[in-house]
Formats: C-alpha cells, structure tokens, sequence
C-alpha cells in the first residue's frame, strides 16, 4: 500500500505538471498517502465506504496539523472521489492530481504521457511486483464486510470478482421499488 500511495503521488505531480495545474505538493501528498487507508483494519469503519474513511482521516491530519479548514476539504474530496470518474478531475489541481495517480497506477490510463525515464524512475524507487493481484485483493479485503458501501461505483465489480455469491444492488430496481405509488 505505501509504494501504490507513493506512486499515486508521484504520477499525479507529474501529470499535473504536464497540463500546468498549480498543486500544493504537500496536500497533493496527504491525498496519495491517505487514498487507499479506508481499505486498511486500523481505518475501516463497517458503514462508509473506504473512500470516506481514508478522507476523513487525511481532513482530521491536516487540521491537527495546521492546515485550514478548506485545504482539509479539497484533500478530503480528492480521496473521497479518488474513484469517481471524470468529476475530480474538474476539481481544485490537488483533487485532479490524486486522480491523475490513480488512474495511472492501477489503470495504466495515460501511462503514454510519462517518458521512460520517469516510469523507471518512479518503480525503482517504488517497485510494483504482482501489483494487479495485490491490490485487487487488498481492494475485496478492505470492503469485503461492508459490501452495502459499493453500490453505484466500480468497488461492486471488485466483490463481484471475489465472491461469486455478491448481489449486486440494481438502481432501475431501486426506482421501480420506490414507495412512490406509480
């Protein structure tokens, strides 16, 4: 998890360098560092989904910390969206930099925009040995025992890897089943 969270950091400086997005480095690292920490024992509540959990503790951080209330809230939403699709990206450059590590670290997305150099750099200082295994599991583990939380994201593809026994819930059934009398 700490090389992932390192990585996650890295690549999304750099891509934000490349597209001129002005990033506070320091809360741009607290959001790499605490993204995934939902998943972890010591930060996993039964009810809220990780990415809550991860960005209530990278808030809470930053504010015994001295960092003000706003910076905690754009730290905050760069994980709680971490894995929202395109929404971050429209957010502050901290929100948009998370994201932008993200999607490169475990998607590959955008892997072209980096040079060699960088991509070697960047796994020799934070290696990746069977990292699409590991964090798929490190993922089901984190949300295993709380798979009510995955609803209307991409955390529900995960448990439905895992566990081939996972119901996923069905939005179109949530409307139909509504209590309105239609």
């Amino acid at each position: 998890m700490f090389h992932h969270s390192r990585r996650v950091f890295l690549w999304g400086a750099l891509k934000a360098a490349q597209r001129g997005l002005d990033v506070d480095l320091e809360l741009a690292y607290v959001g790499g560092l605490f993204h995934d920490l939902g998943l972890t024992e010591s930060y996993a509540s039964k009810d809220l989904r990780f990415e809550i959990d991860g960005a209530e503790a990278a808030r809470l951080f930053l504010l015994e910390h001295g960092r003000s209330e706003a910076e905690a809230r754009n730290v905050w939403l760069a994980i709680a969206l971490h894995t929202t699709p395109e929404v971050n990206e429209h957010l502050s450059p901290e929100v948009a930099a998370v994201a932008l590590g993200v999607k490169t670290d475990v998607l590959g997305v955008g892997l072209d925009e980096l040079s060699d150099e960088q991509r070697a750099e960047v796994v020799a200082a934070h290696p990746r040995p069977d990292f699409k295994s590991r964090i798929l599991r490190a993922f089901y583990d984190g949300m295993a025992h709380r798979p009510e939380t995955t609803f209307g994201t991409m955390n529900d593809d995960v448990l439905a890897h895992f566990d081939p026994e996972f119901q996923r819930t069905d939005f179109v059934d949530l409307i139909k089943g509504s209590a309105w009398p239609e």
